[in-house]
């Protein structure tokens, strides 16, 4: 009976023994098929879940958008990256008690490098996006505990903390404050990246250099940086954010593609005699614009394109291109092309005389008139070149009409053919019209001749073309007849090396004889020495050139002045040849006297600059020591650079950010630093003897808005420091 219930009980336990496997089996066949169903029936949905789960939508890298630089190398505008400065209270790594210990000192320290707001609002701001993040979640709990769906708007996860976009330098001092040196994710900081245009020499150039987009994305608006915003602005890289064990990290997927740099033919110091000059000449005629283009005879660079417009009484900017956009009537300017033309097909010679009388010369029912007509003189006889010298019409006029009157047709074939209404592709972006010269034919159905347009294009009407058309003509003339193109765009490069260099581009190897343009030189030179340019004379070197003036069309009549002169310099080695265009000045309008001037200091500006002394052996000075002029600014860099010129100096007596350094202690020689008091919050700024940088940066710092002038030091500053400050209103600073 023992051995029976013994059996028994053996064969009920491997009964459930042989239960178990067996569930164990169906257990493991499942298991095996459901990986095979994950794996590959449901392995992309899974995949993709995951991903979802792990990796953040795929963001863009911004590349760096490519400088632009002078022709000596010098930056005329970059990308400075910035940084927005925000907390995300809802960082799982916050500890409330860590938060709490240090907002105190974190406030203080924030307050003092970026004084706009005070220890106690700093410390108010952190504690409201604390308080916030509390409540947002508290209100998704509660939301999670009804069972509802609705959605919390969570504000407290971006949180900005200072206010101004601040420099990486800045951003390394603010990861080493107080609570912000902790992990990102325990402190909550995020700094999000940003990109500032930044021109080192302000608004010099700034119409030809151009303007971006603040959304770096849109690109170039004007200028360079539209004209080859896809050559310079880079190719964007991909970049997705991963959760790996447990905390996010950028993942690089594309790498961007940095944007090629531009050298231009720009030179800085003529660019900003040019500038100078224009519109020191602008305010002096009131005038409504003007622009101002030098440009290097050889090779056809342009080193200096200025073109202002009046904003207000008495003050100027950058605005319309000029010198591409002008197209009007150019006036006497054009009467040398006429010149030219007559000239090589023997039509006449600089010797022959025409009559003149009075400088009235009725023709077909218009009476041509000379500018001087109304003094009644009888000028009787006057030779073409006496002609040209005084800019007569009535000259000009009647020597075209000599030879073309039967057969206008051949007139303007030639100026078709010397290429000055060549159509050209320009270094700036243009509309319509612009940047092309017109001159009809007479027998053009869309705009068809009367009766007296032959003797008015002769001395510039009936046409219109631009400042750089009529620079490119006259450049010609100084470069023994060759014309070849003006241009700003030098190279492309990329780290440094030349990618694609452009060359002179050659529109007409010879705009006639070699007797044709001597001739036309010497009276170029004449009408300088013995004309109408005699203002623009100089007494160091030789230049020649014409003046214009011409009545600008205006709603079927005439209203205003365009007022001009063109030459080159030195008239009998020229290096450069320069257009000065002033549009509608105040008061008696003179080609010599208004845009003359302005050439002649430019020119002699230039001529100044480029003139090479012998330097002298001389011992060495052991009696004066040479002491570093310091610009007031920031106390921290002027250390940095006295250090290393090991220059001595007197720090200031109380600890200071912003310094003045103006005296010298005369008998340890050493630089007196004192602290700039008139710095401080809820009033303007003292800038005056700081640089631009320093200046632009304590008062956008401050939160207003900056009008630059000029290069160098503040001179002054249009809201006197010490006045109560407004942020958002614009103040100027004048450089000199």
């Amino acid at each position: 009976m023992a051995k029976k219930s013994e059996s028994n009980m053996k064969n009920v336990a491997v009964s459930r023994y042989g239960w178990i496997v067996l569930l164990m089996s169906f257990v493991f066949v499942a298991i095996i098929i459901c990986i095979i169903k994950i794996k590959y029936v449901e392995g992309s949905m899974w995949r993709e879940l995951g991903r979802i789960e792990t990796v953040k939508k795929d963001r863009e890298i911004r590349p760096n958008r490519g400088n632009i630089y002078s022709d000596d190398g010098r930056l005329l505008a970059t990308s400075e990256p910035l940084y927005g400065i925000y907390i995300d209270f809802m960082s799982e790594g916050i500890r409330p008690d860590t938060l709490m210990k240090y907002v105190t000192p974190l406030s203080e320290a924030l307050a003092k490098k970026f004084p706009d707001r005070s220890a106690g609002q700093y410390k108010k701001v952190i504690l409201d996006g604390w308080d916030l993040s509390r409540r947002e979640l508290a209100q998704i709990e509660r939301n999670r505990k009804e069972g509802s769906n609705k959605k919390v708007n969570i504000k407290s996860r971006y949180v900005r903390i200072i206010r101004p976009d601040i420099n990486y330098l800045d951003l390394k001092e603010l990861q080493t404050f107080p609570f912000l040196n902790q992990r990102s994710n325990r402190s909550g900081m995020i700094s999000e990246e940003k990109t500032m245009r930044l021109k080192p020499f302000g608004r010099l150039a700034g119409r030809t250099v151009g303007s971006i987009y603040k959304d770096f994305s849109m690109g170039g608006t004007s200028g360079l940086e539209l004209k080859y915003d896809s050559i310079i602005k880079g190719v964007p890289g991909v970049r997705s954010r991963q959760r790996v064990q447990g905390r996010w990290i950028d993942v690089v997927e594309v790498e961007p593609q940095d944007g090629w740099d531009i050298k231009t033919t720009l030179n800085i110091e003529i660019q900003d005699m040019a500038e100078k000059a224009l519109y020191n000449k602008l305010v002096e005629t009131r005038a409504e614009s003007g622009c101002a283009i030098v440009m290097e005879v050889a090779t056809g660079e342009i080193k200096a394109i200025t073109n202002l417009d009046r904003v207000s009484e008495g003050v100027y900017a950058e605005g319309n291109p000029n010198a591409f956009s002008y197209m009007s009537e150019p006036g006497s300017t054009f009467k040398t092309v006429s010149l030219m033309v007559a000239l090589e097909d023997g039509v006449a010679t600089p010797q022959d005389s025409i009559y003149v009388g009075n400088g009235l010369f009725q023709y077909k029912g218009r009476v041509v008139k000379d500018h001087d007509w109304r003094k009644g003189k009888d000028k009787a006889y006057q030779t073409v070149a006496q002609g040209m010298y005084s800019s007569l019409n009535v000259v000009i006029a009647k020597m075209i009409l000599k030879g073309y009157e039967g057969n206008p047709t051949k007139y303007v074939q030639h100026i078709h053919d010397l290429g000055i209404t060549k159509k050209i592709e320009w270094d700036v972006p243009l509309k319509g019209k612009e940047g092309t010269a017109v001159i009809r034919f007479p027998n053009d159905p869309s705009n068809p001749w009367s009766k007296t347009t032959l003797p008015w294009m002769s001395f510039g009407y009936e046409t219109q073309i631009p400042p750089i058309y009529m620079l490119m003509f006259y450049n010609g003339i100084a470069n023994n007849g060759k014309m070849i193109k003006p241009f700003i765009t030098k190279a492309f490069m990329k780290d440094g090396s030349i990618e694609n260099e452009f060359e002179t581009e050659v529109i007409n190897p010879s705009l006639c004889s070699e007797q044709t343009l001597k001739q036309v030189q010497d009276i170029l030179r004449g009408v300088v020495t013995d004309g109408t340019g005699k203002a623009v004379n100089s007494e160091f070197f030789p230049i020649a050139g014409k003046t214009g003036t011409a009545m600008i069309a205006s709603q079927g009549g005439y209203s205003g002045y365009f007022v001009s002169f063109c030459g080159y310099f030195p008239a009998d080695k020229p290096q450069y040849t320069c257009f000065v265009g002033i549009r509608r000045p105040v008061g008696s309008p003179s080609g010599g006297l208004m845009p003359g001037a302005v050439f002649k200091n430019i020119a002699e500006g230039i001529y100044t600059k480029s003139l090479v002394a012998q330097p002298i052996n001389a011992p060495k000075d052991t009696v004066n020591s040479l002491i570093p002029v310091v610009k007031n600014g920031s106390f921290k860099n002027t250390e940095i650079v006295l250090d290393k010129l090991k220059q001595k100096y007197i720090t200031p007596t109380e600890k200071a950010e912003w310094i003045m350094a103006n005296t010298i202690d005369s008998t340890s020689m050493k630089i007196k630093l004192l602290g700039n008091t008139d710095i401080k919050p809820g009033v303007v700024p003292n800038v005056k003897g700081m640089g631009a940088r320093d200046a632009i940066y304590v008062l956008e710092n401050a939160g207003l808005r900056v009008n630059l002038q000029g290069a160098g030091k503040v001179k002054d500053q249009s809201i006197p420091a010490g006045n109560k400050l407004v942020k958002g209103s614009t103040i100027t600073i004048q450089l000199n």
